[in-house]
């Protein structure tokens, strides 16, 4: 009279002493006789362990045999409260007894403990929770029975549990592991929610709980998707009942609580019996075989008709006349599930391990007032894979025989005659290729197009967005790169060209050549005037000559400013004259109906070796109209340092855009103002 909580499963289980975690009563004893497979060992673990010691283990105490009956052998006696066991109890044989006996005391909780058989590593007891464990994911072992009355869970699946939920009975309530086998769990940690609720499940009650740290979730192979009742994909046509309940009401008009009325959260009645007895049911026809993995019920939903089905079977076919009842494994007796508690309420149960048919029939055993209920099916799609055929090679050529050779001629035929039976038996004993779906076999054959036409047209998509980005910017950097004093893309090739004339076939060395200025022409020029513009057809940028000996074209400005001050846009003229003008350091965009006249630029040609002596200096500067440029008073003065006094003679660059030298009528060329004089000097 001493045995309390108990599973004893074929691989695992859970027993606990009498009043657990109470204090057991006094002069109680109970035997456990635990026996797994042969060849097997069993393996026993304590969750909790607090028995009197007062009397050193003499009248209270938990004693381990190997093996049953007589010829057992003590494996160890154990007392003591709050016993902290190290490890595992082993058994040396497949067969353990568990005696537990309870003498005179006053306090002491008793025992709770588990076993399995040692294959099974990791193994936990039904008390041990999240909290126990610092790993984020982490696989375990749970025993058959840890649907216990002590232990409390918050939360549900999909959601998660809270960290302080026992592991195995939150698995039991999961439906990852069944109560009368256990099973391995695979559990995730992750980061606490504000709110747990809670549900019925598998006869299991998980209880709402508040804010937690943590909570933990389990991996299944997801086969629990919805198979169609709620979604309309099982047409009405697929859902029949063994009778239909129909009354008129006060208006006269028939209702009418039809099979097709039980889905899951449709709005209106559910399906109800015509009479309320044990013969009644409700059939679902899949079409073809499922994986029926759980069902989700609840009452009529309708307050004013509190119907609903307490208790009921679930019974499976293939062809709709042979029916199987489900049954746990081991077991010889129907598994009655537990229903609804009331009209509202949605209560799972899941098939451990799982239905595979094609009608799937619901039995209700226990109601109120009336046979009503709404239904959903869980499960995925099924297939078998086929076995690959294997093919015999022919038999050899019969040698010659005797007595011995006929023997093993017929025990040749034998094997091979066993091994095609093997082979045709086995046909179906490949692992089944298993598809998570909850929608209609037609729906999913277009599943494959659709995997592969999203993606490329995503691609298609993506590169059309990048090649519009990338022209983009290459128009908005075009744009940055043509500043406001630079010439237009368009004319670019033709300012090279320009330029090309001024750099040196080959240079050796880049070396800068200073311009240098005569002094004689400086102390003749009189103050720069402006001169007339020559006509453009379009708006164009003057760009500044260089002359001299240039190796590279990075060389400074010929114009040299005045010593002491520093160049900028708007420094004051270099050289001086009555009427001081600012210019810019760098040549501003040219008037659209205007000429363009270079710059001037004067050189002191007579230091440069390859220069011939009487080079008549030329201007590019022309006269307006066809008259002969003025003698006297066309230049302004140049106060720069000149580096010879020599009389030198200055070199002007023909105008951009205007006819070359051979036109005598249209280029006219003003005379330096030193040899003006001096010619005319020599005139008087």
């Amino acid at each position: 009279d001493g045995c309390g909580h108990t599973v004893l499963g074929p691989e695992s289980g859970t027993l606990a002493s009498i009043n657990y975690p109470q204090t057991s009563p006094n002069s109680t004893v109970c035997e456990w006789e635990i026996r797994v497979k042969p060849g097997q060992r069993v393996q026993l673990k304590f969750g909790d362990f607090d028995i009197d010691d007062s009397d050193s283990c003499h009248s209270s105490y938990l004693r381990v045999h190997n093996g049953i009956g007589p010829n057992r052998t003590e494996i160890g006696k154990y007392c003591g409260f709050d016993f902290q066991m190290d490890g595992l109890i082993t058994s040396k044989s497949n067969e353990v007894t568990v005696q537990f006996m309870s003498g005179f005391h006053t306090s002491g909780r008793g025992f709770l403990a588990a076993y399995s058989t040692t294959d099974k590593s990791d193994l936990i007891t039904c008390l041990d929770n999240a909290s126990h464990f610092s790993e984020p994911e982490f696989n375990k072992y749970c025993p058959a029975g840890c649907v216990i009355p002590f232990a409390d869970i918050s939360g549900t699946i999909p959601h998660g549990y809270r960290d302080s939920s026992s592991l195995c009975m939150a698995g039991v309530h999961a439906g990852v592991v069944s109560n009368t086998l256990g099973g391995q769990i695979n559990v995730v940690i992750s980061k606490g929610i504000p709110y747990y609720e809670g549900s019925l499940a598998n006869n299991v009650t998980s209880k709402v709980g508040p804010l937690s740290t943590s909570l933990f979730t389990f991996k299944t192979s997801g086969c629990y998707g919805t198979l169609g009742m709620e979604s309309g994909v099982i047409s009405d046509s697929q859902i029949t009942s063994s009778s239909i309940l129909e009354w008129p009401n006060q208006t006269g008009q028939v209702n009418i609580w039809k099979p097709e009325n039980a889905r899951l959260k449709r709005v209106g009645p559910p399906w109800a019996a015509l009479i309320s007895d044990e013969h009644q049911w409700l059939q679902i026809d899949l079409n073809k075989e499922k994986k029926i993995t759980g069902i989700i019920t609840t009452g009529s939903t309708l307050a004013e008709y509190y119907y609903y089905v307490s208790a009921y079977r679930i019974l499976y076919s293939d062809d709709a006349q042979k029916w199987t009842v489900y049954r746990e494994p081991g077991m010889d007796k129907d598994k009655v599930f537990q229903g609804n508690t009331e009209l509202y309420q949605e209560v799972r149960n899941n098939f451990i391990p799982p239905i595979i048919a094609r009608f799937f029939r619901i039995n209700p055993l226990k109601w109120h007032q009336k046979i009503a209920m709404k239904v959903e099916l869980l499960g995925c799609q099924f297939s078998i894979g086929r076995a690959p055929k294997i093919t015999l090679p022919p038999p050899p050529p019969p040698p010659p025989q005797n007595k011995n050779d006929e023997k093993n001629a017929d025990f040749i035929d034998d094997f091979i005659h066993s091994v095609k039976t093997s082979l045709q038996t086995d046909k179906t004993t490949f692992t089944p290729e298993i598809k998570n779906t909850t929608v209609t076999p037609s729906v999913t054959k277009d599943v494959a197009l659709a995997a592969v036409l999203v993606p490329v047209l995503v691609m298609v998509f993506t590169t059309l967005i990048l090649i519009l980005v990338c022209a983009w910017h290459w128009r908005n950097r075009k744009k940055k790169t043509e500043g406001t004093y630079d010439l237009p893309y368009w004319d670019r090739a033709g300012w090279w060209k320009g330029m090309k004339q001024f750099l040196p076939t080959k240079s050796g060395e880049h070396e800068e050549t200073p311009v240098r200025y005569s002094s004689s022409e400086i102390s003749h020029l009189r103050p720069r005037e402006v001169p007339a513009m020559l006509q453009t057809e379009s708006a164009e940028y003057a760009q500044p000559l260089v002359g001299g000996i240039v190796g590279t074209l990075h060389q400074r400005s010929t114009f040299k400013p005045e010593e002491g001050q520093e160049a900028s846009y708007a420094d004051l003229d270099p050289y001086n004259s009555p009427i001081q003008e600012v210019y810019h350091a760098y040549a501003e965009p040219l008037p659209i109906t205007g000429p363009e006249y270079a710059t001037p630029i004067i050189m002191d040609m007579s230091s440069h070796p390859s220069t011939p002596l009487g080079v008549p200096s030329i201007s590019t500067f022309k006269a307006a109209g066809n008259q002969a440029p003025p003698l006297v008073g066309t230049c302004s003065k140049l106060l720069s340092r000149t580096d010879s006094a020599s009389s030198a003679q200055a070199l002007y660059d023909i105008p951009k855009g205007q006819p070359g030298p051979g036109s005598a009528d249209e280029l006219v060329y003003q005379v330096p103002q030193s040899v003006a004089h001096s010619t005319g000097s020599k005139d008087e």
